[in-house]
């Protein structure tokens, strides 16, 4: 599989660019202009982007250009009938409920593939992480930040949930006492609180960003393909709710299999 499958007019609809080095895929936002605000045709880019890596990726790193990781849901969606060929807010809720959830579930599917165990996604993130922003750098394994870094999660303050798949994340980062607090006042999150909350694994001056983000990227690609693989499905279980007898279990099942592996001794049927 190329990326010649994935639609380069609807990556450049949806204001995102995409590169392909070896191991290493890299989304950027790629509207600094608005703060790299999203639109539901970012979402559906990004679900492109997912179904259309090739097998050989194996770290998704997602920035954004500019002065902002992402500002969020582009404001023109809550006051506008119609943006750029999508619906509005208002639009979607005149529907009958069902196909307003499914028309959400649409949207989720834009980041809940950036945490499936095939491969390490890591957010790099600077400036604002508003909204659907946030919810992005949460729907990657790491979030590394700059130390200019503002997550915010202001839904609610709008009268809605954050529904693009950030809430199980955030409790899984920071506890569910903070993330109440977090979400239920709108607050900014820099980026010391950040790290020393979970939330972000490390923070480093603006100007070092990339440079960390690649550092820990060539670290990760260093390994054994097959064992990265295996390490991370382990982990993701374990965050998912897999409990220690199934975790056990599930440690055997991948050590069999990578014995095999670097023994040249196939399993047997």
């Amino acid at each position: 599989m190329t990326t010649a499958s994935i639609d380069q007019d609807l990556l450049q609809r949806g204001g995102l660019t995409l590169a392909v080095d070896g191991a290493v895929a890299t989304i950027s936002l790629a509207r600094p202009e608005v703060l790299n605000a999203q639109t539901p045709t970012t979402w559906d880019a990004l679900r492109a982007i997912g179904e259309g890596l090739p097998d050989e990726v194996r770290v998704v790193v997602v920035r954004g250009e500019g002065r902002a990781f992402s500002a969020g849901l582009d404001k023109r969606f809550f006051t506008a009938t119609e943006v750029d060929g999508s619906p509005g807010l208002a639009s979607i809720a005149s529907r009958p409920e069902a196909d307003v959830d499914t028309a959400i579930a649409g949207f989720q599917s834009g980041f809940s593939w950036l945490r499936h165990p095939s491969r390490l996604t890591v957010a790099a993130v600077q400036g604002h992480a508003i909204g659907g922003g946030f919810q992005l750098a949460l729907a990657c394994d790491l979030r590394v930040v700059a130390d200019d870094v503002q997550f915010c999660m202001a839904e609610p303050s709008l009268g809605i949930v954050p529904d693009l798949g950030g809430t199980y994340p955030l409790v899984q980062a920071v506890g569910y006492a903070r993330a109440v607090e977090i979400c239920l006042t709108g607050r900014r999150v820099g980026a010391d609180e950040a790290v020393s909350t979970g939330l972000a694994l490390r923070a480093v001056p603006r100007a070092e960003l990339d440079a960390a983000v690649e550092e820990l990227v060539r670290s990760v690609v260093a390994l054994p393909a097959a064992a990265s693989i295996a390490m991370l499905g382990l982990l993701n279980g374990i965050a998912e709710g897999r409990d220690p007898a199934a975790a056990l279990a599930a440690e055997r099942a991948a050590q069999v299999q990578l014995l095999k592996a670097i023994t040249g001794n196939p399993g047997r049927v």
